[in-house]
């Protein structure tokens, strides 16, 4: 686990489709956080989605905007909006996490999120986080297809 107190200070770039690989182990990497099985039992659908495939897909979609956080050539975090109104991925690497990584990548994207109200899908785990970026809870926790989040929204881009 990296020392916390030594902050990092990522290059944050549009994704590149060599990059879907390193972006689909990062987002399997804390899986646990949101499938309700820590071993992805159940959640098949959802993890059908972050393939290096389906990560390729939304890379070239003209609906998706994806962007890396790198830190020493190293993929640590990793964004995407989709339709101008859904964050719709923000992960960052556990060793990573409490680095403001999150943080840096939202203020990337937020002015891509040009239709209000946004909308992200946040893992119970990352309620805290949205809500400081604004965000509030528009339902409670859902558990379906093997995954667990909460409904979220923030009324302005």
């Amino acid at each position: 686990m990296r020392d916390k107190t030594n902050t990092t200070q990522p290059i944050i770039r549009e994704a590149e489709l060599s990059d879907a690989p390193a972006i689909s182990a990062l987002i399997k990497s804390v899986a646990h956080y949101f499938t309700l099985d820590p071993a992805g039992i159940g959640a098949e659908r959802f993890l059908q989605t972050i393939t290096p495939e389906a990560i390729a897909e939304y890379i070239t979609s003209d609906d998706i905007v994806y962007l890396v956080a790198i830190d020493n050539k190293t993929i640590i975090g990793a964004g995407a909006v989709k339709d101008a109104h859904h964050l719709y991925h923000l992960f960052v690497d556990e060793a990573y996490q409490g680095q403001q990584i999150a943080r840096k990548l939202w203020q990337q994207l937020e002015p891509w999120l040009t239709d209000a109200p946004i909308t992200v899908s946040s893992t119970p785990f990352a309620v805290p986080v949205y809500e400081k970026f604004g965000f509030t809870a528009t339902g409670p926790k859902v558990e379906r297809d093997g995954i667990a989040f909460v409904p979220m929204r923030k009324e302005s881009p």
